[in-house]
């Protein structure tokens, strides 16, 4: 009895010792990227690079966390709640504020007003998502109102993250 339990305790210590401990498949973040920036690897707004290859990440256990990271948005900073990690991946070309005005000099909207959006709210680790609706047009980067589903006279103030994506960073 004894020995059987000591061998399921083995076994079981194994098993999760080794579904913690597998890598993070690295494509799964340069994907992650190139939906949060709206551009490709290589591409002008996308990631320079793809992550290197020979890190060796834990897999995240949970959805993936990505948020701009530096004063002009230079870098996206992806982050992983459980098993904690985070990375920052260099974005190609101009700003994400230089981006953000090229968007508006062509007229390029990536929302419309009316149109259906999700809605998330980013914090420290966590990330909450809401539909709404487009109360305005907007371009990458700019701000614009929204409606919460449910909300039909409140609005609140997002920046336009990419086509059918608006976003509010909390403290």
């Amino acid at each position: 009895m004894r020995n059987a339990l000591l061998s399921l305790i083995a076994v079981t210590s194994i098993t999760t010792g080794t579904s913690a401990t597998s890598p993070m498949n690295l494509a799964t973040i340069d994907e992650a990227v190139a939906e949060f920036t709206g551009a490709d690897v290589g591409k002008p707004g996308g990631a320079k690079l793809p992550v290197d290859r020979r890190l060796r990440l834990v897999a995240c256990q949970s959805e993936l966390d990505l948020q701009w990271f530096g004063r002009d948005g230079r870098s996206v900073q992806v982050s992983c709640p459980a098993p904690m990690w985070r990375i920052f991946v260099a974005i190609d070309g101009v700003s994400r504020a230089a981006t953000s005005g090229a968007y508006v000099a062509h007229g390029e909207k990536m929302i419309k007003r009316g149109e259906t959006v999700s809605i998330l709210a980013r914090g420290k680790g966590f990330t909450l998502t809401r539909h709404g609706s487009a109360a305005e047009d907007g371009a990458q980067g700019q701000w614009i109102k929204v409606r919460a589903s449910g909300e039909r006279l409140e609005t609140l103030r997002a920046v336009v993250l990419g086509p059918g994506k608006v976003g509010i960073d909390l403290p």
